[in-house]
């Protein structure tokens, strides 16, 4: 695996915002942007050092503003403009990375899969963006004298808004900062990278990777961050000889496992639905039909992490979850370390935010008499962004 550096660029004021302190410095739903964009970075697994860039007042503090990280993370000063402040950060990437990743502190709901496409993307082209294709018809227009008039209508399949993270290897990043040291102006990277005839590879942003700019945005964005989902999941399987006793990918020792279509993962299947139930994007037999060859034997943390796909893209992310597996035997405590920490990093939230119990069912109905195994998953939900 490549290694993957940030630079998290939080330097500017944001005087289109207004205010005391900068916008990235603000909250919403109880962290401030600036964290919210670092904590996007810290939690992916490919990135293993980041970089935030601040205006020259802040540094000092820089380690309350941040907050706490699981990766290495410095701070620097910015400079006066955009170009500016990302060398600064560069200047304080560790020699090690391969691929550096730029992004704008004020767009706090990027997703893993975004970082994903940007990192995949720059890897095998050099540089790439994160970007979204407009669905409004775009025209061109000069002024004359008061009056706008309309010069021409844009193809809009060719007009892109862009977004960050934008990607870049190592050898391109450094050539893109080297020119923005000269007299050339740019509003991104990528655009460096462009004037010096490079090319520059597009992946799909989204809708919920919005910048924070104006006072509306930031209001939005809070109304967005304060709107919670419930939802609720439960699965339940025969237990039948030589099958595999599978909970979140690890196979527990067992004389008896799971009989279904899929590999009969229970904490993943309840907790697909709830995550899907919350969202109300559906259920698990509707995205994973067991009519479908595509599905059997597929793994649950799979269906899970494709279920959590089309939760993200509606504007959701998960703030917790709580498992309950209901099992006579095999005793399960042994395995939940490792099933919080793969479940964890499949929910993109900490590991204390899922918590996972085993439970027996005193003998009671199929379940107790060790034919059954079943369980009970609880998941919340907070909007992210501005999708409905």
């Amino acid at each position: 695996m490549q290694q993957v550096a940030v630079v998290i660029v939080a330097g500017g004021r944001g005087v289109r915002l207004g205010g005391a302190v900068p916008k990235q410095l603000l909250e919403i739903g109880g962290m401030t942007i600036l964290q919210r964009s670092v904590r996007a970075f810290d939690r992916h697994p490919a990135v293993r050092e980041i970089v935030v860039v601040l205006p020259a007042e802040y540094v000092g503090d820089g380690a309350r503003l941040v907050g706490p990280t699981s990766r290495p993370c410095v701070w620097v000063t910015g400079g006066a403009r955009r170009q500016d402040s990302v060398r600064a950060g560069w200047q304080a990437v560790s020699a090690e990375a391969e691929i550096v990743l730029v992004h704008d502190a004020a767009r706090p709901f990027v997703s893993a899969a975004v970082i994903d496409r940007v990192i995949a993307a720059a890897a095998a082209d050099g540089a790439a963006i994160a970007a979204v294709a407009v669905s409004d018809t775009v025209k061109r227009v000069r002024a004359e004298g008061e009056r706008r008039v309309i010069v021409d209508t844009v193809p809009r399949e060719e007009v892109w808004l862009a977004q960050t993270p934008q990607g870049f290897r190592r050898a391109v990043f450094e050539r893109a900062v080297a020119d923005a040291a000269a007299a050339i102006e740019a509003t991104d990277e990528a655009r460096l990278v462009e004037l010096a005839g490079g090319r520059v590879a597009v992946v799909e942003g989204e809708a919920v990777n919005v910048k924070i700019t104006t006072a509306d945005d930031l209001a939005q964005a809070r109304r967005d961050a304060t709107e919670m989902r419930v939802g609720t999941g439960y699965d339940l399987h025969q237990l039948v000889a030589d099958r595999p006793l599978v909970l979140a990918g690890v196979v527990v020792p067992s004389p008896v496992g799971p009989l279904g279509h899929s590999d009969g993962d229970v904490v993943c299947h309840a907790l697909t639905d709830a995550v899907l139930g919350a969202a109300g994007a559906g259920d698990i037999g509707q995205l994973f039909p067991n009519t479908d060859a595509r599905w059997k034997d597929a793994p649950g943390l799979d269906l899970l992490g494709r279920a959590l796909t089309v939760v993200r893209e509606r504007g959701w992310s998960v703030v917790n979850a709580d498992i309950t597996v209901v099992l006579e035997r095999p005793k399960l405590l042994p395995h939940w370390p490792e099933v919080r920490r793969r479940l964890a990093e499949a929910l993109e939230v900490p590991v204390d935010a899922v918590s996972v119990k085993g439970k027996t069912n005193e003998g009671v109905d199929a379940v107790g008499r060790g034919e059954a195994i079943a369980s009970h998953a609880v998941v919340l939900l907070r909007r992210v962004g501005g999708v409905a």
